[in-house]
C-alpha cells in the first residue's frame, strides 16, 4: 500500500479537493469524523466507497508528513 496513491487531487473532482482515490469522498471528512469523536468504523459505514486500507494509509501518510516536520 505504501507505493499506491490513496489521496488524489483533480480539478474535475470537487474542484481539486483531496479525495480518496476512486471516490468523491474528501479526505478531510475522515479527519472531521475523528476529531468529532466518531470512529474509523463509523466513517467507513457512512462512506462505503472508501476502502479501509485506503483510510488507514491516508492516516499513515498524514502521520509521516507531520512527523517529518518535527525538528
Amino acid at each position: 500500500m505504501a507505493t499506491q496513491k490513496v489521496i488524489v487531487r483533480d480539478r474535475d473532482i470537487l474542484g481539486g479537493t483531496p479525495v480518496f482515490v476512486g471516490t468523491r469522498v474528501p479526505v478531510e471528512t475522515l479527519f472531521d469524523y475523528l476529531v468529532g469523536g466518531q470512529t474509523l468504523d463509523e466513517f467507513l459505514d457512512d462512506f462505503p466507497s472508501v476502502d479501509r486500507t485506503h483510510a488507514i494509509a491516508a492516516l499513515e501518510e498524514m502521520k509521516h508528513a507531520v512527523l517529518a516536520q518535527q525538528p
